[in-house]
């Protein structure tokens, strides 16, 4: 190898282990927070496109800790990070279309879903006869688009059983399932 090829690896090994040593690193990415479960990829310069404040959250990588105490939303932009926004759905809400007829064993439902992302929900309705009493009570997860809104069945367990119905009352909200 030439002297000029030496020179270059030296350089290239000792960039790598000042990163090192003040806790950069060469990957890319911001880091990992404590509690994002992202890749660890040290970093330590805040992008100006991100979300700052007054929380903390730390990263490590790289020989050493880095705290960064204006990000708390872990949305770099970049693989690694998670978000802290809850993906816990709204319950969707009911309305009763159509009751049982002993031709038609099913009640129809419309189910609408508030939320920005679509899901499965948990449609309950009550089957009951002329005294109010349940004859039976059916039940069916339904996958409703974002912000949707889908006519849904609920069946009986037999035509025989449609004959007792009377009318139907669907409990008014499914909850994400």
């Amino acid at each position: 190898m030439d002297r000029r090829g030496q020179k270059l690896k030296f350089t290239a090994v000792a960039a790598c282990v000042v990163l090192a040593l003040t806790g950069f690193s060469t990957g890319r990415g911001h880091g990992s927070s404590s509690h994002s479960g992202g890749d660890g990829g040290g970093g330590g310069c805040s992008s100006s496109s991100q979300n700052h404040d007054s929380s903390s959250s730390s990263s490590s990588g790289g020989g050493g800790t880095y705290r960064d105490y204006d990000d708390d939303d872990d949305t770099y932009g970049g693989s690694g990070g998670s978000s802290n926004a809850s993906t816990t759905l709204q319950d969707a809400t009911v309305q009763l279309v159509d009751c049982a007829t002993p031709t038609t064993p099913y009640a129809t439902v419309e189910v609408t879903n508030p939320n920005s992302s679509g899901g499965y929900f948990t449609v309950t309705v009550d089957f009951l006869d002329t005294d109010a009493n349940r004859v039976e009570q059916g039940t069916t997860d339904e996958y409703i688009a974002a912000n949707g809104t889908e006519t849904v069945q609920v069946d009986l367990s037999s035509p025989g059983v449609a004959a007792k119905v009377d009318h139907c009352e669907p409990e008014t909200s499914a909850p994400a399932g």
